[in-house]
């Protein structure tokens, strides 16, 4: 068996045997396959594509290629959530602490931002003290104790995808529905959780331009999470506009506690969903019991308490959650209306380009990142407004403004007519098919 077997029958669109995808995988991993060839065969996949049982294979060499957290030893339900990445998605900061109030773990690990979209990570490390390297023993002492813990990926899990990542990222080969599921689903099923809620973002803050793409992708990665024997599911959600008022690392936090103390806006009704159909996906719940647990969480006070019990083991200074006022945050500034009209239409992704600009994200992985910076957005799409009137707030430190300034401005679109109302969700993926909204 040869690199060059394997690429000319993926040429050839034929398919590789289980075999010949551990030989590729492995041999790119330890340096045995250099990266021109490995390109050449990842340009072939990219255009011809692979079947379900080549993903997975695929998958399954990648997530062996390191370490395979076990979570059996918390004795109970473990529950994770992806999102494919967006504009203000901060949905993890607020679902930890909630479903934990529910009575399952959430033991996950997060990234960092990268270009327009922000991280989970960069976040909860704008909490003064907050630690995202725990040891292993720290990270599930602390999912035991409180019920929730949110760290860092570590450093072996999955290489071969940072590896196979790195290289698709600038040999034009990102774009394969194939390759993305087998990226992702890789590392979620090494972080060990048995159940699995994907958050598949589309529109213009998302990587998946449209809902049939989106939905086409977590198809893909339901079966493949099914075949690995989780209990898994897919939301196909709306990324048209920022998910959250507030976006830039302190702010989000901010939004966040809102959201726990109660306060129903996009980013709440998200959770919500993603909550409920995560609960009901570990059998212990169903959608309607979900819901209910899912209130009282919110509405007890339970979760924005828990939420400041989590910061509080993970070393943060946890008054920041219960007295949000505290944080840090750059000098304001307006970015207005230029016309009468509705708000009908909105680039996201300049929206998170804007608060890069600012210093609130990194363009390359050693930027330094100020966490007092960025927007709360007063409208959204379909809202009405008058000459003059404040579109958003922006918080700077003098760094990359009139920039920032500029994009907001020119991402946002007032026209005469009323557009139709965004739904938060456009389907569900579950093993038995799929439910539109």
């Amino acid at each position: 068996m040869t690199i060059l077997d394997i690429i000319e029958k993926k040429k050839t669109k034929q398919e590789l045997t289980r075999e010949e995808i551990r030989f590729f995988v492995n041999g790119f991993t330890d340096g045995s396959i250099p990266d021109y060839q490995m390109s050449a065969l990842l340009m072939a996949i990219l255009l011809n594509g692979m079947t379900d049982r080549e993903t997975f294979d695929m998958t399954d060499a990648m997530l062996h290629s390191g370490d395979v957290v076990d979570m059996s030893a918390l004795g109970g339900i473990v529950v994770d959530k992806h999102s494919t990445g967006g504009i203000g998605d901060s949905t993890t900061l607020a679902l930890a602490p909630i479903l934990a109030c529910c009575g399952v773990y959430v033991a996950k690990m997060s990234g960092r931002g990268l270009g327009f979209t922000g991280g989970t990570i960069d976040k909860l490390e704008s909490i003064p003290g907050f630690d995202t390297a725990l040891s292993e023993e720290e990270f599930f002492d602390a999912v035991k104790r409180v019920g929730c813990a949110v760290i860092g990926q570590t450093a072996n899990l999955a290489p071969a995808d940072k590896k196979i990542y790195a290289l698709r990222d600038v040999t034009g080969t990102v774009n394969s529905i194939p390759l993305i599921c087998a990226s992702i689903m890789s590392k979620k099923l090494a972080s060990g959780s048995d159940t699995i809620l994907l958050d598949v973002k589309y529109g213009s803050g998302a990587f998946m331009p449209d809902p049939e793409s989106a939905l086409e992708l977590a198809t893909k990665m339901v079966t493949i999470g099914t075949i690995a024997g989780k209990r898994i599911g897919a939301l196909i959600t709306d990324m048209q506009q920022p998910l959250s008022d507030h976006v830039g690392n302190s702010l989000e936090i901010i939004g966040i506690v809102d959201v726990l103390k109660g306060k129903k806006n996009r980013l709440y009704y998200e959770i919500r969903e993603v909550a409920l159909r995560l609960l009901a996906l570990t059998g212990k719940y169903t959608l309607a019991t979900a819901e209910a647990a899912f209130d009282n969480a919110i509405d007890s006070g339970r979760a924005l308490n828990k939420f400041a019990e989590m910061v509080e083991a993970q070393h943060g200074d946890p008054s920041y959650i219960l007295h949000p006022e505290k944080f840090v945050i750059g000098k304001r500034d307006v970015v207005v209306a230029q016309s009468d009209g509705y708000v009908t239409h909105m680039v996201a992704a300049d929206i998170g380009r804007a608060v890069t600009h600012l210093g609130g994200g990194r363009m390359t992985k050693s930027d330094a990142i100020d966490f007092s910076v960025g927007v709360i957005m007063h409208v959204a799409i379909g809202s009405e407004v008058k000459k003059g009137d404040v579109l958003c707030e922006v918080f700077h430190n003098g760094k990359g403004l009139q920039e920032a300034e500029e994009l907001i401005s020119n991402a946002i679109t007032i026209g005469n007519d009323k557009p139709a109302e965004h739904k938060i969700a456009y389907a569900y993926v579950g093993k038995d098919g799929v439910e539109l909204y």
